[in-house]
């Protein structure tokens, strides 16, 4: 792969994940159109998309991103409102250009290109006649936004924070075809800025490449702008250099300006720079001359450096009174999945090895041993937290994405629908975030299409005409619970009762629960819809979002109350690699229940049988506990064998009790995941197999499809 291809696939990456932004800001202004900071944001956005496409090639996209951008400077300027209209053009415009990113800037739909810029000549054409000519113009000023603005009674200066940069670009930077100054001006837009060029890796003439670039620069700059916004200034370039951005904190700042005369000194700035010591400082201190001057004649640095620092300096006289809301920020990288994925397998190995080892060291009862091996065991439960953690998200990203689809979608079936988020923050495994995407997908689709009414039938039923939908997720134990909820009409539960009876599924004489009825619309070709439409009705896609989420060991589950509305629950595990497990023993099988569902451990005795005349249920604490053998379940041989007191281990799925039993309880452990392979992977109740310290295999029960063989009455056994 060429430089250049490599540049281009940055490019794309990076613009992606802009366009996502741009696509959230945009759907946050349709509800607050005269927000500042938003379209500030958005127009930052587009600036950064230009710059960069016309940097990498992408010459096309970057001449009709500055179209959008001349606009939108419309707006920030308050020439231009932004009205239903132009939120509607601004989502196709950002379609557009994900278009023309992947298309690599040219022949993607040239003719909606063409549309959107005529009609984005048209608004602003429409415009022009505000301004009158009748009118005076306004008196010009060289400053019309002061960075530092006079304090006022009637409002508070908006809070700015202070950054220090150094920018050291690789020699070849130019080559690819980049110009350092439109960094530095870009750098320039977003706020007060102090640039010092240094100049002391300049070579001697004879030796100097015209195309290389020697210099670096220091910056100050006071900024509205956060700190990924100054990070996405040199998105392209941060693998091949050296970007310094240091956040001054508020308690700096303070120090700095506390009073006049005790601002922060210039040896204390180069120190904190790391182009002098503290030794170096003394030592020229002792000569009584001005600071900046004596390190200058001490040849520690040059005076372009000294500049620098004074420039900074400077910026702490001019920020005297006004609080800044800087926060230190983490310096980030990017990782690609592949070597994410062998770390955790990696982790895994070594959580087996691990195991291993301390099996051995219980076995020769080597005193010397136990200690470094349970150092072992506490640095490897470390690594394993740290591993996972790496690839936890927040499912807020995935959220984000359903608000454009509830936009168009009912606008589309002419229904007004809110979709209101919640819990954003909670992690998931980022394998579980990206394959749960298409389940909430359909789940949302059906919810706008089958459960909110249309505007004009909620108002007869005395709700509002606009419908909502809310997206929740949350953590319980070691499991995410997603909701999906809406206030519509709700299911129709003797109407799909009777379809289930049509399809054989259930007879006319069962006694079934409102849950079961519901589980029905699981079932591959189910549906009660009326008519087909274009986004649902032919019995396509519950049962595949159910065989989704089990995929994940995870579950799902319907509540719902006709004419008030639908809640559709998931259940998802917080990771798919490593989990910690309760080690059982049925005969010479070992399994491992997940100890997140696990909620006590009871004995079961000859006695505890008999009370229960025949049937498959014990009582823990007043309440009747239905159980299942995984001797029987399983068809291990050797009934006989059967040890006078079992054990029952009680599990806890969603909101019901069931009782496992087990000859024997063997203790906690940490199970590394292995797939069964195809052949066995619909296995049921089995979800996984994990490789124990002796090297033998361990199944991974699916408590959530054992419990239905618990539940249904034609699979109950007699005690025996």
């Amino acid at each position: 792969m060429t430089n250049e291809e490599k540049f281009a696939d940055a490019f794309r990456e990076e613009a992606i994940e802009l366009l996502s932004n741009m696509e959230e800001v945009i759907l946050l202004l349709e509800n607050d159109s005269e927000n500042e900071d938003l379209i500030n944001r958005l127009f930052r956005i587009m600036h950064t998309i230009k710059g960069s496409g016309a940097m990498f090639g992408f010459q096309e996209l970057a001449n009709f991103a500055h179209h959008l951008e001349t606009t939108l400077d419309l707006v920030r300027n308050k020439d231009l409102s932004l009205t239903a209209e132009f939120i509607d053009l601004l989502l196709q415009s950002k379609d557009q250009i994900q278009g023309m990113v992947y298309a690599e800037g040219s022949g993607a739909d040239s003719t909606r290109m063409e549309d959107i810029l005529i009609r984005l000549k048209a608004m602003e054409d429409h415009m022009k006649p505000q301004n009158s000519t009748d009118s005076p113009p306004a008196t010009p000023t060289t400053d019309p936004s002061p960075p530092f603005p006079p304090s006022s009674s009637r409002s508070a200066p908006p809070p700015r924070s202070v950054y220090r940069l150094r920018i050291k670009l690789n020699p070849k930077v130019m080559a690819t075809g980049m110009e350092p100054l439109c960094l530095l001006s870009e750098l320039q837009s977003l706020g007060e800025c102090t640039i010092s060029t240094q100049t002391d890796q300049l070579p001697p003439l004879e030796k100097l490449d015209p195309e290389l670039c020697y210099f670096y620069w220091d910056v100050m700059i006071s900024t509205l702008s956060s700190f990924e916004e100054l990070q996405n200034v040199f998105l392209f370039i941060e693998d091949e250099s050296e970007i310094s951005i240091t956040p001054l904190t508020n308690e700096s700042i303070n120090e700095s300006i506390e009073g006049e005369g005790n601002h922060k000194r210039i040896g204390e700035i180069l120190v904190e720079r790391g182009d002098i010591t503290q030794e170096d400082i003394e030592h020229v201190l002792a000569k009584q001359k001005r600071v900046g001057e004596m390190i200058v004649d001490a040849g520690l640095v040059d005076q372009s450096k000294v500049q620098s620092a004074l420039a900074e300096q400077d910026m702490f006289k001019k920020l005297k009174k006004i609080q800044s809301t800087a926060d230190v920020q983490n310096n980030t990288i990017r990782v690609s999945t592949e070597k994410l994925d062998r770390l955790i397998n990696l982790v895994g190995e070594m959580v087996i090895t691990q195991a291993q080892l301390s099996q051995t060291s219980t076995r020769y009862k080597d005193q010397d041993l136990l200690t470094p091996i349970e150092n072992v065991e506490r640095l490897t439960n470390e690594l394993r937290d740290c591993a996972l953690n790496i690839r936890m998200l927040p499912i807020e990203t995935t959220f984000d994405k359903f608000r454009r689809l509830v936009r168009d979608l009912s606008a589309g079936l002419g229904k007004n629908i809110d979709l209101v988020t919640e819990g954003g923050e909670t992690e998931l495994d980022k394998t579980v975030i990206e394959r749960i995407h298409d389940p909430l997908v359909h789940l949302i689709r059906n919810s706008i299409d089958h459960g909110i009414e249309l505007p004009k039938s909620r108002l007869e039923e005395g709700k509002p005409s606009k419908g909502t939908i809310h997206l929740m997720a949350g953590q319980a134990g070691g499991e995410v619970i997603i909701t999906i909820q809406d206030d519509g009409a709700g299911l129709d539960r003797e109407k799909i009762r009777a379809k289930g009876i049509e399809r054989n599924l259930i007879s006319e004489s069962d006694n079934v629960t409102d849950s079961q009825i519901f589980d029905l619309i699981f079932q591959p070709g189910f549906s009660t819809a009326s008519k087909v439409t274009d986004v649902s009705g032919r019995g396509v896609g519950m049962d595949v979002v159910k065989r989704e989420i089990t995929k994940l060991r995870g579950s799902v589950g319907i509540e719902s109350t006709k004419g008030k509305g639908t809640k559709i629950s998931i259940h998802l595990p917080l990771t798919l690699a490593i989990i910690e497990g309760l080690l059982i023993g049925v005969d010479s099988m070992r399994y491992i229940i997940p100890l997140t569902l696990v909620r006590e451990c009871m004995e079961l005795t000859s006695q505890d049988i008999a009370n229960a005349c025949g049937r498959h249920i014990i009582r823990v604490r007043e309440e009747t506990v239905p159980y299942i053998r995984l001797r029987e379940i399983f068809a291990i041989s050797g009934k006989d064998r059967r040890p006078a007191i079992e054990h029952v281990v009680i599990v806890r799925i969603e909101d019901k009790q069931i009782g496992l039993v087990t000859d024997s309880i063997i203790g906690n452990h940490q199970a590394v995941i292995k797939s069964l392979g195809k052949v066995y992977e619909h296995t049921e109740g089995i979800s996984g197999a994990t490789i124990l310290g002796d090297g033998t295999i361990a199944l991974i029960l699916d408590a959530r499809q054992l419990k239905e063989c618990s539940l249904h009455p034609a699979e109950e056994r007699n005690a025996g």
